[in-house]
């Protein structure tokens, strides 16, 4: 399948630009993360180790056990948000070996650091929301997530059962769908990158790394059904947690899904518009959950500058809106995370039975 090609950029994303540099530029500061953020990287490590190695090597009652296992899993996708996807985007830290460093906590997670840079980073942000490309919206034959996707009888209640896939996220993330991208070499319809020595080395030492860590030394030292339990409300919480986030930033009511020309291949917006068309925020105001998220709730702001690290979309958010009102773009944003929640539901009905 052809690449989509989008319209030629005009004066809107060049306009954009030079009044977020001209923002750093005044503010006397790097767009790249700072000392808050590495803070919070640490923060959140140490209770990655700590929670661990408490829940295994010296597991608390069952009660307190399970609640462990919620804050382990929120404690992953924390580590997901804040550190490895800006760390991915090159955006952590001013110092590349920091920001790879950042971008391997993957690995650790369970996942794989050289898929995710191929789905997310190349592929997800330049063709976001368009069918046959965006391989962050197809979830068939489970789910309908564009009006291009074929309609199943299933997907009449979809919008009631989707809690249990984004549930099992997490789990086919690491056990499923890594390996669906390694041995067909595609990232949806796009081919993969050729893997070097040292790609196809990390990614299959560190998936035997997380067997021994989640499975293998788990059950040996608390016992399957313990390890069993405690394995899939960690798994279950983790990917619940990310789905949510991610999908509230492209699967509302608010977003589009826009197709190019049958015959020219070509979009009718430039990137930038199409980034913003595709694309909401929410809970902004919340400062709490921006922390939490990293940012994510920034997501008009982190796809248009992915190499900008989230510590700064609340300042340069302001802009962006200045710029889309004295360009007549409309800018999508939800003000509560519940608001944004209800619209993902009623457009996950609307595409179960439109």
């Amino acid at each position: 399948m052809a690449l989509p090609k989008f319209a030629a950029p005009r004066s809107f994303h060049a306009d954009l630009k030079r009044r977020i540099n001209e923002y750093f530029e005044q503010a006397g500061t790097a767009s790249t993360g700072n000392f808050s953020l590495l803070s919070k990287a640490v923060l959140l490590a140490l209770a990655f180790v700590g929670l661990y190695v408490h829940l295994v090597f010296f597991t608390p009652p069952t009660a307190w056990a399970l609640l462990e296992c919620v804050l382990f899993g929120g404690t992953i996708a924390a580590i997901g948000f804040n550190v490895m996807h800006d760390g991915a985007h090159g955006s952590f830290s001013q110092y590349k070996w920091l920001n790879n460093f950042a971008a391997f906590t993957l690995n650790v997670l369970g996942g794989s650091s050289y898929m995710w840079n191929a789905k997310h980073n190349l592929v997800h942000h330049t063709y976001t929301n368009i069918e046959g490309h965006d391989d962050d919206i197809d979830i068939r034959p489970f789910m309908r997530m564009t009006p291009d996707q074929p309609r199943h009888a299933l997907h009449r209640f979809q919008h009631l059962y989707f809690w249990l896939l984004y549930c099992m996220l997490y789990i086919s993330w690491i056990f499923v769908m890594d390996y669906q991208k390694y041995f067909s070499r595609k990232i949806g319809n796009m081919p993969l990158k050729k893997m070097a020595l040292s790609d196809h080395l990390v990614f299959w030492g560190f998936k035997v790394f997380n067997l021994l860590l989640y499975v293998v030394v788990p059950i040996y030292m608390v016992g399957f059904l313990g390890w069993l339990a405690g394995f899939a409300v960690t798994t279950c919480f983790a990917g619940l947690v990310l789905s949510l986030v991610f999908q509230l930033a492209h699967t509302v009511e608010a977003t589009a899904f826009p197709m190019p020309h049958e015959t020219t291949n070509k979009l009718e917006d430039e990137w930038a518009i199409h980034q913003i068309k595709t694309t909401a925020n929410f809970a902004t105001e919340n400062r709490l959950i921006s922390w939490l998220v990293g940012g994510l709730n920034f997501q008009v702001e982190h796809h248009l500058f992915p190499k900008i690290s989230h510590v700064h979309y609340p300042a340069i958010s302001k802009i962006l809106k200045q710029v889309c009102g004295e360009y007549g773009v409309a800018y999508n944003e939800y003000p509560k995370m519940r608001y944004a929640v209800a619209s993902h539901v009623a457009f996950l009905r609307q595409m179960g039975r439109a």
